[in-house]
């Protein structure tokens, strides 16, 4: 949700980064699994109770995360896999935070057990959906690689959502309920909007020329007079 207010923002702020990037010679797919190393490294922040190394480290691998695919754009390094390999690190990213959580939390298992759940439900819904928008030519929302469709928690919800998990450990029967809560209803109004805006739809097929039986089979020749071809035999050889 407020993904896209930060998208819009990026160029006009991202600017020096994608420079030091480009200084660097580094390429987007590298800086994909630096962000992943970096949250990574967040995870482990939080199985040693390091809250505030982990939260300054989670916004830093998000903040490479959110640059790689501007550098990709940038520096003309545009690719199909850079795209697919963006979202899968992500949710690398995503689920090893809650492990983390869940390791050092284990009393609020249930609720690290439905934000797992609920992330592949909510990712599976982005795709579906997003792959349908694409097929009827609807106007996109960004200018990612892979189309994701629109939805309340998004990654900067979910950045939200980890910094309150991570500086307030007192509140977390109240801050993982709402974040599922939340995830929850990403996926049902997700759902009711692709039901108001694919199961009306008529999918347009290509159209066929009618043919009769045994059409294809039958191959016209062109008429003959009989004797013609011995004629031409006779015109040849004089």
């Amino acid at each position: 949700m407020i993904d896209d207010a930060f998208r819009a923002r990026l160029p006009q702020l991202a600017g020096p980064l994608l420079a030091f990037y480009a200084r660097m010679g580094w390429t987007p797919n590298q800086l994909s699994v630096v962000g992943l190393m970096i949250a990574l490294g967040a995870s482990l922040a939080v199985l040693t109770d390091h809250a505030w190394v982990a939260l300054g480290l989670w916004w830093v691998s998000r903040l490479v995360d959110g640059t790689d695919g501007a550098f990709a754009r940038q520096s003309g390094q545009v690719s199909d896999f850079g795209a697919y390999l963006d979202i899968v690190l992500d949710m690398i990213a995503y689920g090893a935070m809650v492990l983390a959580f869940a390791v050092r939390h284990p009393d609020y298992a249930t609720a690290w057990l439905g934000m797992l759940f609920l992330y592949s439900v909510c990712i599976a819904s982005a795709l579906a959906l997003g792959v349908q928008e694409s097929k009827r030519a609807q106007p996109t929302r960004d200018d990612r690689g892979l189309r994701l469709a629109a939805g309340l928690a998004e990654g900067g919800e979910t950045g939200i959502a980890y910094s309150a998990f991570l500086l307030w450990p007192e509140g977390l029967s109240l801050t993982t309920s709402l974040w599922v809560a939340i995830l929850a209803w990403t996926v049902g109004a997700r759902t009711i909007l692709a039901w108001r805006s694919l199961a009306t739809g008529v999918q347009e097929s290509v159209p066929r020329t009618p043919t009769t039986p045994g059409a294809a089979r039958t191959v016209p020749r062109t008429p003959t007079v009989p004797g013609a071809a011995e004629t031409g035999r006779e015109e040849a050889s004089r």
